[in-house]
């Protein structure tokens, strides 16, 4: 991108920034379609859809922009526009489908957007995505693989480590950090990147329902450590389907509803307004 965040805030509209107030992401007009096989899986559909994909009639359909047999359109994320600052927590909340994680991972830079523009000042972090786990190796290996693939040194990985095996709390009934991922549970998993990822400062930091797993002990470190990158100027995005955690965790709220932006404030009006809908629905 040759315009930061700063630029773009300005240019969709936002007021030039007070200096506690610094855009680090702008998500302008932003739309995300993409395309899935519909309809039931045919026996050896492995084989038939290699042989769609390389079919004549399929390519000629892609060149037209036709839809290939047995595919449907989806619209993920639709029109959305916000723009988020340093030192932001910052919940997103919605039904099942709504366009969420679809949304963070626009903001990573691991999805394209259809129509409209991400700004971001910073390289974004997707929790799990950028600590690149390996199941077949141990979790000590993965500590080392994951703190490299965010950039950190060997020394600071070294300096790092016990802190990090302490935060994810799998040692706590055993020594599984010597045993390979494949034999963890999918709470210790997720304990594991998020103790990774929060090992280190980030610009960006995006979470995905990681702080649905583990006890309230660990859900407390999580919410301090995400304090802590707060305040080391980050901005912490957090989808969950826990609104109570949102509520501690977050002063600010995102509210998508098949793929629109319903609302964004306050976590507590938004929260209100989303349990509100919920519930008439049911």
């Amino acid at each position: 991108m040759t315009k930061d965040a700063t630029q773009a805030a300005q240019e969709v509209g936002v007021t030039a920034p007070v200096p506690e107030k610094v855009p680090t992401v702008v998500v302008d007009d932003v739309h995300i379609k993409y395309r899935v096989q519909g309809g039931k899986a045919a026996k050896g559909s492995a084989t038939a859809a290699l042989s769609r994909m390389v079919s004549l009639k399929a390519r000629r359909a892609r060149k037209s922009g036709a839809l290939p047999p047995g595919v449907r359109e989806v619209h993920a994320v639709k029109g959305v526009t916000f723009t988020a600052y340093k030192g932001e927590a910052i919940g997103l909340i919605g039904s099942n489908g709504s366009g969420k994680s679809t949304l963070l991972k626009a903001i990573a830079g691991l999805l394209p957007a259809t129509e409209g523009r991400v700004y971001t000042q910073g390289q974004p972090s997707l929790l799990g995505v950028n600590a690149a786990l390996m199941s077949d190796l141990t979790g000590e290996r993965n500590v080392i693989l994951g703190g490299l693939a965010m950039g950190m040194s060997r020394q600071e990985i070294q300096n790092a480590y016990a802190g990090i095996v302490d935060f994810s709390g799998i040692n706590e009934k055993g020594d599984f950090i010597s045993l390979p991922m494949r034999t963890y549970s999918s709470g210790m998993g997720a304990r594991l990147r998020f103790a990774i990822a929060a090992a280190k400062s980030h610009d960006v930091l995006l979470i995905d329902e990681a702080l649905a797993t583990g006890d309230a002990k660990f859900r407390r470190r999580s919410q301090a450590r995400i304090n802590e990158l707060r305040a080391e100027a980050g901005t912490v995005f957090l989808v969950s389907h826990s609104n109570s955690t949102i509520l501690e965790t977050c002063e600010r709220a995102l509210w998508l509803e098949a793929g629109v932006l319903r609302m964004d404030g306050s976590a507590k009006d938004v929260i209100a307004a989303y349990e509100e809908f919920t519930s008439g629905k049911k």
